[in-house]
């Protein structure tokens, strides 16, 4: 039988840190990192580039929210500057923004590949090369914790796009990492392999989804917060000497 694990009560493992978090809005990983962040303890701050569904969710958690397309430079910049702004500092980024979509590589244009790798890709050294530069002005620390995919390592149909995104997100995540630690910043990644939530059952076929879900040992999908579980212990002190890792969230066959 296919059990999900009760969902965890918080234990302060991110006690009045300041943390942002991309691409919150909805019902998916990020708005889950966001949820659990608040439960243990952070002071939160949201973005979208969805106006309705971030002042919902903004509305729903009790953050504020910031309209963020993290593939305009000025936008991402007043992110970090707004959440200085509204609580004094930055600790904590999560980059959750991505963007995905199935082709064959054969039928690929520019536009389709070049959109998915700049939100992808570029929009997360954006905003991690914008907390950087504030982290380097407080001289306090900090962590990042990106959004990669276990299609940063495995093969999957008509996901050239997505997939070589997400593998740059890791090389990103490792080079980031060297270039912080002068600044007592921490830079490590999730790699998840399925997580169920409803805007991936929106655009994804019931077939795919079951096939996907009996890769994994455990029979199902994750639930957004079981990745964000991981992203929590990876922004908190329990990860303390950790940077530049990138840790699979999967429970898929070798």
């Amino acid at each position: 039988m296919i059990t999900v694990p009760k969902y965890p009560s918080g234990n302060n493992l991110l006690k009045d840190k300041v943390v942002v978090v991309t691409a919150a809005a909805g019902t998916g990983i990020g708005s889950a990192a966001a949820k659990r962040c608040l439960e243990e303890g952070a002071n939160v701050l949201i973005s979208d580039r969805h106006e309705r569904r971030l002042k919902e969710t903004a509305q729903d958690l009790g953050v504020p929210g910031v309209l963020c397309d993290v593939t305009r430079e000025e936008d991402v910049q007043h992110l970090i500057d707004a959440a200085v702004e509204h609580y004094g500092r930055l600790d904590v980024l999560v980059n959750n923004a991505g963007l995905g979509g199935t082709c064959s590589l054969l039928d690929m244009s520019d536009d389709e590949w070049s959109r998915v790798l700049d939100v992808t890709l570029t929009g997360t050294f954006r905003a991690t090369r914008a907390a950087l530069r504030r982290f380097a002005v407080q001289k306090t620390g900090g962590a990042i914790v990106n959004n990669a995919s276990v299609l940063g390592w495995r093969a999957q149909e008509g996901q050239a796009h997505y997939a070589a995104a997400k593998a740059g997100v890791m090389a990103l995540t490792r080079c980031a990492a060297v270039d912080a630690a002068p600044y007592d910043v921490r830079v490590n990644a999730v790699a998840p392999s399925l997580a169920m939530h409803a805007n991936l059952a929106k655009v994804t076929s019931d077939e795919l989804l079951a096939e996907l879900a009996a890769r994994e040992i455990s029979g199902r999908a994750a639930q957004p917060w079981e990745v964000a579980n991981v992203m929590v212990f990876l922004a908190s002190e329990y990860a303390s000497y950790l940077t530049g890792e990138v840790v699979s969230v999967s429970a898929q066959h070798a």
